[in-house]
């Protein structure tokens, strides 16, 4: 036989197990019998609001229509419902849907197929979910295991994640893990090591040691403590690469810094700076300002506006250094072009052109040009044809060979 008990409004009850429904009037407190304390009911909690459990509870569902406080387990088998006001579990939560207007808040586990929270959701414990909505900030100490997580506000996960998607309008931080695609319109920050396929982050993006991801978008600058595996990368701002990075392509518009080297099968293409402490290698690498680097290859072409400073050299099938612009190192090429006014070092390649006005060290080449004004400090030697423009300056007369030094 189902009962439907009332506690009336402003009183205390001691119950055990309800067959039935419960109602609880605004600002009752209900207590338990056994031991541990728990109060089981068999159909739906109806709550008035500022209703205490001083127990745990188990029902089918839960409604209230403002705080409510639980001071053990809540376990409930279907839906979770506060309109106006905030649930407090001092202990673990499940259920299949929540909907809690104000907030949440679990010092336990918290286990659930979908959870809305209007304003904030924290969790000390382990979070399960499903769906994940809030509108505010979500707090979790520990593992965070959601299909999808979207908040409105802020993130902060003290443990490692594991997310299909996440979407945050302010700030998320996270502790490393697996998130398959990340949304962040502010910043975001990982602080250990993270595998993702998608990055998209409005601001500022920082990731810690030992990380594998997909595409990198981010709108101001990207930070990697350490080494990076990445298909793409994408920065309005500025790169850091604190390790080595490994990648398919790679587009800056401002400054990108490698401690270690920069491999990429794709293309590298920077608006500003470039330095790279180690070996820096791409299919094709385009630099507006300046590239630094230990050694600099690209399988196809390298074209830097302003000027390039290695130590081993440059070597590509076609280099173009920029007008005014400086090479510092040997540079190595099928075909090499030096903009009017540049400043390079020794040229090794089978076809070069020095525009008016550059100078350069020594030059190897089967077919070389030479336009007016230009000054030549070293030696000049070509194995099939030299053509010089007017008023150009040999230190040492130019040298028709059989063979060159390369």
């Amino acid at each position: 036989m189902t009962e439907k008990m009332f506690v009336p409004r402003g009183e205390t009850a001691t119950l055990d197990i309800v067959q039935g429904e419960l109602r609880v009037g605004r600002g009752a407190t209900v207590k338990a019998m056994g031991t541990p304390p728990k109060v089981a009911v068999t159909g739906t909690v109806y709550c008035e609001g500022e209703n205490t459990f001083d127990c745990s509870l188990s029902a089918e569902n839960l409604e209230a229509e403002d705080d409510v406080t639980i001071r053990g387990n809540l376990e409930i088998n279907g839906s979770v419902e506060v309109e106006d006001g905030r649930l407090e579990v001092y202990g673990s939560m499940s259920a299949k849907e929540v909907d809690v207007d104000e907030a949440l808040f679990v010092s336990k586990d918290l286990t659930v197929e979908e959870v809305d929270v209007g304003g904030r959701l924290k969790a000390d414990g382990n979070v399960k979910a499903g769906d994940v909505d809030v509108g505010g900030s979500f707090e979790a100490r520990g593992e965070v295991e959601s299909e999808e997580v979207d908040v409105g506000g802020s993130l902060s996960v003290e443990s490692r994640v594991n997310i299909a998607s996440l979407d945050v309008g302010g700030k998320a931080i996270v502790v490393g893990g697996k998130i398959r695609e990340i949304d962040v319109g502010g910043s975001f920050e990982s602080k250990g090591p993270l595998e993702f396929e998608s990055l998209d982050v409005g601001g500022v993006a920082r990731l810690a040691n030992g990380n594998k991801g997909g595409k990198v978008k981010v709108g101001g600058s990207f930070r990697v403590e350490g080494d990076l595996e990445f298909e793409e990368i994408d920065v309005g701002g500025k790169v850091e690469i604190a390790g080595s990075g490994v990648g398919g392509e790679m587009d800056v518009g401002g400054k990108v810094e490698v401690d270690g080297s920069l491999r990429l099968s794709e293309n590298l293409e920077v608006g500003g700076k470039v330095e790279i402490d180690g070996e820096v290698s791409a299919k094709n690498i385009e630099v507006g300002g300046v590239l630094g680097s230990r050694k600099a290859t690209a399988e196809d072409r390298v074209e830097v506006g302003g000027s390039i400073a290695t130590v081993e050299g440059v070597t590509a099938r076609l280099i173009e250094i920029g007008n005014r612009g400086e090479a510092q190192g040997p540079i190595r090429a099928d075909e090499v072009i030096v903009g009017k006014g540049a400043r390079v070092e020794t040229i090794y390649g089978r076809k070069i052109l020095l525009r008016r006005g550059a100078c350069a060290e020594n030059l190897y080449g089967e077919d070389i040009s030479v336009e007016s004004d230009c000054r030549i400090r070293g030696e000049t030697q070509y194995t099939n044809e030299l053509r010089v423009d007017q008023n150009v300056s040999f230190a040492k007369a130019p040298n028709k060979v059989d063979r060159l030094p390369f």
